[in-house]
């Protein structure tokens, strides 16, 4: 594959191999993955390589990133950009164009920039807590084409905002709908707990392996589409499911793996501490006509021992167990592993982004009688550090 060449990637700092030939890229990363988890191989490991995790590329990875988010800044001059942080820092690099986001998304980051000026609207500043436009995210469904622009402003007075609205969609007509969201607070996080709807649903949907779901501004939902079909079709034939299966999906989020495993299993538990996700994922399964899951506003943890001590109702068809888990960068708590080991599945599917926290959850999970049978990576987020990979692990008869 031809090598492409980012003139922002010294002062970005987040693609760290950008630039490189792809394939010599996909094995250096393969190896580091390697490096954390080889100690867990055994002989009855099964992959595409013997004793070997192997990492699968894209055929094309540019432009991958479905959700984009863009923060404002001024020069010193007065001028107007818009771009993303400089690396360990809050100075914004000027960006137009960035090789692994949407091109979509970023030309109307790029419109609405312009669009500022003749609006009167203020840039947000951080160090005297004065002006409107922090930041502004794009979301584009892959499925449907539908657009969502999320306006994070300081306050929820915007000035002209209908105008805005339709200045914005004549320019882009895809625009399904515009949020505006109130982020007042001295923070680092994008997003404010305030959502109010400009214009359309305040929602767009978006399709992964043939199930529907509801994408609101603050859903968490995997930012490069075709790679996390891939991961969640490896996870669900990972887990071997059968209609006797009973699954538990923790950090279930809005619900994905959830309705999914749904398919195959007649009893399925999403359990996820964020409310709004929770809402999200009941509607997901409404919309989806999926009756055979429900989710709980739980810490997994903890429901976990709840089922085990009989807090909740065990359906009485259940001949095993599941537990898919997809827990952030930082990886699982010993709680929940040690609620995990209490709750005592036939299996575990573990999804993660950062080998190191696996391999020390897995070590974990090791010491008390599981075995990784399987195991596939995926360059979910290609040119950067990261990577997804999927891992089965299986309880000893003897453990």
């Amino acid at each position: 594959m031809e090598k492409v060449a980012c003139k922002y990637s010294k002062k970005c700092g987040g693609c760290t191999y950008i630039g490189e030939e792809y394939n010599s890229y996909l094995k250096k990363k393969e190896d580091e993955i390697n490096s954390c988890l080889e100690e867990f191989i055994s002989e009855e490991f099964v992959g595409i390589e013997p004793g070997r995790i192997k990492l699968l590329g894209m055929k094309e990875p540019y432009h991958y990133r479905h959700k984009v988010n863009a923060a404002f800044a001024r020069t010193k001059k007065g001028e107007i950009i818009s771009g993303i942080y400089e690396e360990g820092t809050h100075n914004v690099i000027d960006i137009a164009e960035c090789l692994i986001e949407n091109g979509k998304a970023d030309k109307i980051v790029q419109d609405i920039k312009g669009m500022l000026r003749s609006f009167k609207i203020k840039i947000y500043d951080e160090d005297l807590g004065t002006g409107l436009l922090r930041h502004v995210m794009v979301r584009v469904s892959r499925s449907t084409g539908e657009v969502m622009v999320i306006l994070v402003a300081a306050s929820p007075i915007f000035p002209s905002k209908n105008n805005f609205v339709k200045a914005l969609r004549e320019k882009h007509p895809e625009v399904s709908t515009v949020v505006l969201n109130i982020n007042n607070k001295h923070t680092s996080m994008v997003l404010g707990d305030r959502d109010i709807v400009l214009y359309g649903k305040g929602f767009i949907k978006d399709k992964l392996c043939g199930t529907e779901f509801k994408l609101s501004p603050r859903s968490f939902f995997q930012v490069n589409p075709e790679m996390t079909e891939r991961i969640y079709r490896t996870a669900i034939d990972f887990a071997k499911l059968k209609k006797d299966t009973l699954v538990i999906d923790a950090y279930s989020g809005i619900g994905t793996i959830s309705l999914l495993a749904a398919k195959s299993s007649a009893n399925v538990i999403g359990v996820e501490l964020n409310p709004e996700a929770v809402k999200d994922a009941n509607k997901n399964a409404e919309m989806n006509k999926i009756n055979n899951v429900r989710f709980v506003r739980d810490d997994a943890g903890k429901y976990m021992l709840s089922f085990v001590n009989g807090d909740d109702e065990r359906p009485a068809d259940i001949k095993e167990k599941v537990v898919f888990m997809d827990p952030p960068r930082s990886g699982s708590s010993i709680e929940f592993l040690e609620a995990l080991t209490v709750f005592a599945p036939e299996r575990v599917v573990y999804i993660s982004c950062n080998p190191e926290t696996q391999a020390r959850d897995v070590k974990y999970l090791a010491e008390k009688g599981y075995v990784v049978r399987r195991g596939i990576a995926f360059d979910q987020f290609p040119w950067t550090k990261d990577a997804e990979c999927v891992l089965m692990l299986e309880k000893r008869k003897n453990g």
